[in-house]
């Protein structure tokens, strides 16, 4: 009997201990790294396990791309966010899920049967499937292991999509080119950080991406996964006012009662708490501290700091004592580490934009990575446009450091902004039109002309944060959080006439917001562009040898000549949201008496006619003394997207210049939906010029000019070519309302009858004759035959904004 007992005990004893053996077996020979998921790590075959503790227990998955691509058009940068996504390890048999939640359908109700019902109305994402590979028990605790190597090297950031949608080639990972790095392969208290190098195989290589790879058919590049712990429930979520200059984050509530909107909006922020609630001034529990990348040099270092350092005086206005830092990342540390808030120095092949990424929690916005990536190639452009505007070469070893300098007063604003977008902070595009109120604009240099004719670049940038960003951190970041305290704040923001643009109405080139604009400056647009003109004319004066340092190819004064020329190319467009244009800034009832005004016909008319001085072949003529400076590029110098356009082989074409900038105009006067517009406004108001009016004024200030000299008459010749081509294409566009098509068809007739006239009136000699006759066969056919008939091949203006994906 005793025996039996005995044997009853040992099978018992076997069969509690055979798990732990079974998981003892799995962790020989791999290295083991205990954090908020354990990993283990095999050195033999490569292969990375997660351990996981709990099923259904919701967490943050964040992807990342720590190595990029380098190319601005195909938009894969080093350090690049992915989507963060709220997720869950669910075991079925011998399978482990990882499923995204939906959080953007939710019921935020104590009710699990309320919330239930919603989860099971809106489909969820499984977006990996793993297998159980072994598990384990350590007391009460059981630990399920799962294989988690074939997901790290999978496409996550999607970037053979992106290749495919940039023209960029088809690709696809090769796994014997792939693997673990382990180096940055670490756990953590609240984070597991695990990163593997990934190389794509393809074909049909875009030239973006052989510009940047030493084998175009083998991309070789990092992405990082981070599993994050869910913060705790002591972060309170803060409403979202349209006018407070933050972010958005909606969801749908099915919770919410009838009275109230389905549709809940808060905004992104860092968690900040002071140390004191009593005090008036205290120290933060936690400080937001941002660490920058060790790899940016002097003085660009300090410049990044200084700016970045700028919104502290936002902090300390509402009560908070060194609550924002700037530190030196580490330099064991991962910049992807979701620990760090980040400002890292990104290299491309040619200067680009800038971002300001978080990891923000999207049950709560609460924000818990700060991530900025700085373009480097920026602070040259700048550099360059110095130069252009002041010629300093005037001798070998000449003194630039007044150009440096406001390099560097750009630098600054840069930090400060895309940081500022990671505190969870919006555009604002209308801020120039309060003097400068916020660096969440994108800022055109305020450059001027000294009372010697010299151009200052002393105060092209700024050097603070403006009013309005401390307006923004104050409804985000203050005390209180109440309903009430934040509509006050509001309210004294909008009772010092601040004024707030953000994307969606800056952007468009139909756009019609009076006072938001992208690299802009002043309050009345059209005489910032009778300045800016004249700032631009003074700069092209001198522009010349002086423009280029000893030792420099005399092709490459092109290279700063560009954005000389086309120096007044923003504040165009800022002028050209005057006519048909609207004066709005996101009006609420109970707090705004009056939701838009339209602008005032005489303000309308203004801008039509400094518009059309842009048009003149005099304004477009280029100097003599720099076209007989530009040779064809130098051996081992070459033309690239950054140059004028050429429609004279090698050599520098000054005529095409001068048509890119003004189809620039044109294209933007033109616009259909502005057009339409007018259109309307005429209707309701007399003073706004009507359809006719504007055609008219164009025709005079363009074809019906009196022909000049030189260079001029071919520059006028491009900009009538322009005006035909650009109305033609406007009466055939299919998208465009019957009455302005009806006022273009009539503006065609005028022109043709106009034309025809001075064809019976004019000699043959004359040098317009033959584009007389051309451009009246041309409408007549387009009028007969029902299209444009002849496609003129017309110049487009380089870039001006940063190239590739659009700006942050």
């Amino acid at each position: 009997m005793a025996c039996t007992n005995n044997l009853r005990v040992g099978i018992l004893l076997l069969t509690l201990l055979l798990p732990f053996q079974l998981f003892a077996s799995f962790a020989d020979n791999k290295s083991f790294v205990d954090g908020f998921m354990p990993l283990y790590i095999d050195q033999t075959d490569g292969k990375v396990y997660v351990q996981i503790n709990d099923f259904n227990s919701p967490f943050l998955f964040q992807s990342s791309l720590p190595h990029g691509v380098g190319s601005n058009d195909i938009g894969l940068d080093r350090g690049q966010l992915g989507t963060t996504r709220l997720v869950q390890f669910e075991r079925v048999g011998n399978k482990v899920f990882l499923r995204q939640l939906n959080t953007d359908y939710r019921a935020d109700s104590a009710n699990p049967l309320e919330r239930q019902a919603v989860e099971e109305a809106f489909a969820s994402s499984i977006i990996w499937g793993f297998s159980l590979v072994d598990t384990g028990e350590t007391g009460s605790e059981t630990r399920y292991v799962i294989d988690y190597t074939d997901f790290l090297l999978s496409d996550i950031h999607n970037l053979g999509a992106t290749l495919r949608a940039t023209e960029q080639g088809n690709f696809k990972i090769d796994t014997s080119r792939s693997g673990l790095y382990q180096p940055r392969t670490k756990a953590f208290v609240d984070n597991t950080e695990l990163e593997a190098t990934i190389t794509f195989v393809g074909t049909g290589t875009g030239k973006h991406l052989k510009s940047v790879t030493p084998d175009a058919n083998a991309i070789s590049v990092h992405m990082h996964h981070s599993l994050i712990r869910l913060p705790d429930d002591q972060y309170q979520v803060r409403e979202f006012h349209p006018f407070s200059g933050m972010w958005s984050l909606a969801y749908a509530d099915y919770a919410s009662a009838i009275d109230e909107p389905l549709v809940k909006r808060i905004i992104p922020r860092h968690r900040l708490a002071k140390k004191d609630p009593e005090a008036k001034v205290s120290e933060a529990v936690e400080p937001i501290v941002y660490y920058l990348d060790p790899g940016v040099p002097e003085p660009i270092r300090s410049a990044l700091i200084d700016g970045a350092l700028w919104w502290n005086q936002a902090f300390e206005q509402i009560g908070y004592k060194n609550a924002f830092q700037v530190k030196m990342l580490p330099a064991d540390a991962d910049p992807m580490d979701v620990r760090y808030n980040v400002i890292q120095w990104v290299h491309r092949a040619t200067r680009g934009w800038s971002y300001g990424a978080s990891v923000v929690d999207p049950r709560t916005g609460e924000i818990i990575k700060g991530h900025v990536t700085l373009g480097s190639l920026r602070v040259r452009q700048d550099y360059l446009i110095a130069l252009g505007l002041t010629s300093p070469f005037s001798e070998s070893g000449a003194d630039t450091s007044a150009q440096q300098q406001m390099a560097l007063a750009r630098i600054r604003q840069l930090s400060a902004h895309e940081v500022g977008h990671t505190l969870g902070i919006a555009h604002n595009f209308s801020a120039s039109v309060n003097n400068r109120a916020s660096v969440m604009d994108y800022p055109h240099p305020l450059v001027k002309i000294d009372r010697l004719g010299n151009i200052d670049l002393s105060d092209a940038y700024d050097d603070q944060i403006g009013i309005w960003d401390k307006h923004v951190i104050h409804y985000a970041y203050g005390d209180n959080n109440d309903r009430a305290s934040l509509l006050s704040i509001v309210a004294q923001a909008k009772a010092r006439g601040l004024k707030y643009t953000s994307d969606p109405d800056a952007r468009p080139q139909s756009g019609a917001d009076a006072h938001g604009h992208l690299w802009d400056n002043g309050e009345d647009p059209v005489v910032e562009l009778q300045r800016v003109t004249q700032i631009r004319d003074n700069a092209l004066a001198k522009l010349g040898v002086n423009s280029i340092a000893m030792g420099t190819p005399y092709s490459e004064l092109e290279n700063v000549l560009v954005p000389i020329y086309n120096f007044h190319r923003y504040q165009v467009e800022a002028t050209v949201k005057l006519i048909a244009g609207l004066e709005y800034s996101y009006a609420i009832k109970g707090e705004d008496q009056v939701p838009f005004q339209r602008i005032a016909g005489a303000k309308q008319s203004r801008a039509i006619d400094a518009l059309l001085a842009t048009l003149s072949a005099s304004f477009l003529t280029m100097p003599e003394h720099i076209v007989d400076l530009i040779p064809p590029k130098a051996y081992g110098y070459s033309r690239d997207r950054e140059s004028f356009v050429s429609n004279t082989g090698i050599a520098f074409d000054p005529v095409s210049a001068a048509e890119a900038s003004a189809k620039h105009t044109l294209a933007l006067l033109l616009n259909r939906v502005r057009l339409s517009r007018l259109y309307q406004q005429n209707l309701m108001d007399s003073s706004v010029p009507s359809l006719g009016e504007l055609f008219q004024r164009l025709f005079e200030a363009t074809i019906e000019q009196s022909v000049g000299s030189g260079l001029s008459i071919a520059v006028q010749q491009r900009v009538n070519q322009q005006v035909i081509d650009t109305l033609i294409a406007l009466y055939h566009d299919n998208r465009l309302v019957t009455e302005v098509r009806s006022a273009t068809y009539l503006a065609l007739l005028d022109v043709q009858s106009w034309l025809k006239q001075q064809l019976k009136t004019t000699q043959r000699s004359h040098p317009l004759y033959g584009q007389y006759a051309l451009m009246r066969k041309q409408i007549n056919f387009s009028l007969q035959l029902g299209n444009a008939v002849i496609t003129h091949q017309s110049a487009d203006l380089p870039p001006g904004s940063p190239i590739g994906m659009t700006g942050k």
